[in-house]
């Protein structure tokens, strides 16, 4: 934590820092439990966020994440080919920090009200600027910390309303008014700061061991609409304070995002932003290597960004129902993530779970348009509840199992939290995707979303 005098540095600036609430009353009753009320950091990360000015309605819009040492940082962004400037602007920091084997980034500038996409070359310098104001907070925040400036470059990210240029001088004032500290109040503002048709901040941290030594790690994503899988879904970052080799990390964020964020599904449209980063500062003085280490840390990753994925998939536009498509016995990693995702982005199969109607033929059908070669005389289907009682077997070795039992379809299909299983009996690869139903408030948010 910063030092009361360091703090009051911080407090300094050229605009007013605007305080807010994170206090989980806001936000609805239902979502509450998703929202953490203490966490575990990793070392040597601090947060912060405000309000400057980007959003009419006066809520937060800014939010920072700063690292007291260089970090090795990879990342992963949209496929969109209308990708927006924070995109361009940095793949190009962390292509440029691994060509010239560095740890350049210190900090991240996250935005929300405003997506800074389809703005040209405009767009381009204003990402760029708002990128050279987080390296002057980093300069100041080492200066204040009486440490030597060791670089910094900062990462840039922007959510919202495609198409409109970033009010680039709140921004920058914003940035250097942010008081910043290792707090899970800290870490609280930032990632409310992050939110859009969101309803409710998503925030995640755990201590893993590596080799039997602790490990933390910490993790900020938003995202409600506009979540389909191609790369990288939505904005997300993770922080870690383990030291991983650039080689390694890139590995090990490639297998986390095919099995977390690059496999989740609200709408089937894919985000002009999309992009995870994950962010390693060595501070914990756990170094992962090649074996044991790199497995164990890939393995903890992977089950981090899946469970901070999966609070996406909570808040979905209009959702009431939380889904994961489990397909078991392909051929491949890739044919299983191919039926479970033609499953999970048919609209027939969401629209019937939020009508709770056991309309198991969509989900079937769904299985045999996917693209994948069948012996459909092997293929078993049931739905898991959330409350793990009994699952409704629907399919066995290609046959209906009829008739249905209603009365027991319509208790599971009341639950919340349920699970398609499909069994392919085809080998021993299994894939999941996480997705949720398809309801009129799902329209209704997304007719006016400009107003």
């Amino acid at each position: 934590m910063l030092s009361s005098n360091l703090r009051q540095l911080h407090r300094l600036g050229r605009g007013a820092v605007n305080m807010f609430s994170t206090d989980a009353k806001q936000f609805p009753e239902a979502k509450r439990r998703f929202i953490p009320s203490q966490g575990t950091y990793p070392h040597g990360f601090f947060a912060g966020g405000s309000h400057c000015g980007i959003k009419k309605n006066g809520k937060a819009d800014l939010a920072l994440l700063v690292s007291d040492r260089p970090t090795t940082t990879s990342a992963v962004f949209t496929t969109n080919q209308f990708c927006a400037a924070p995109v361009q602007y940095d793949r190009s920091v962390i292509n440029g920090a691994r060509d010239a084997q560095e740890q350049r980034v210190r900090a991240v500038v996250i935005n929300s009200g405003c997506a800074n996409a389809v703005t040209g070359q405009q767009g381009l310098a204003d990402a760029r600027e708002m990128g050279e104001a987080g390296a002057a907070f980093v300069r100041m925040f080492d200066k204040e910390r009486g440490v030597e400036h060791e670089g910094g470059e900062a990462l840039v990210m922007s959510t919202g309303v495609i198409g409109q240029r970033l009010p680039l001088s709140k921004i920058t004032d914003g940035v250097t008014a942010m008081q910043v500290d290792e707090t899970h109040e800290a870490w609280m503002r930032a990632a409310v700061a992050h939110m859009t048709t969101d309803t409710f901040p998503k925030l995640l941290s755990r201590q893993v061991d590596i080799a039997g030594q602790p490990i933390h790690l910490a993790g900020i994503t938003k995202g409600a609409g506009m979540i389909h899988p191609n790369m990288a879904t939505l904005l997300g970052t993770v922080c870690t304070d383990a030291s991983v080799p650039q080689s390694l990390l890139d590995k090990a964020l490639a297998h986390a995002v095919a099995r977390s964020f690059n496999a989740i599904s609200i709408d089937g449209d894919m985000s002009t932003n999309d992009t995870i980063a994950v962010i390693a500062n060595g501070a914990s003085g756990v170094v992962v290597d090649e074996g044991a280490a790199y497995e164990q840390f890939t393995n903890a990753l992977t089950e981090f960004m899946a469970d901070l994925a999966s609070l996406v998939v909570r808040d979905g536009e209009g959702a009431t129902k939380f889904l994961t498509i489990e397909v078991t016995g392909a051929r491949s990693f890739t044919d299983a993530k191919q039926v479970a995702s033609t499953i999970a982005t048919s609209s027939l199969v969401k629209t019937a779970f939020y009508g709770q109607d056991a309309n198991w033929g969509r989900i079937l059908c769904a299985v045999g348009y996917a693209g994948v070669a069948l012996d459909t005389n092997k293929v078993n289907m049931a739905i898991y509840p959330g409350d793990n009682s009994d699952p409704l077997v629907l399919v066995k070795g290609g046959e209906p199992l009829l008739p249905v039992d209603e009365a027991r379809a319509s208790e599971i299909l009341k639950q919340e939290d349920m699970r398609v299983r499909v069994e392919l009996g085809l080998g021993s690869e299994e894939a999941r995707m996480y997705t949720c139903d398809l309801s009129h408030d799902y329209v209704s948010i997304n007719a006016d979303y400009r107003s």
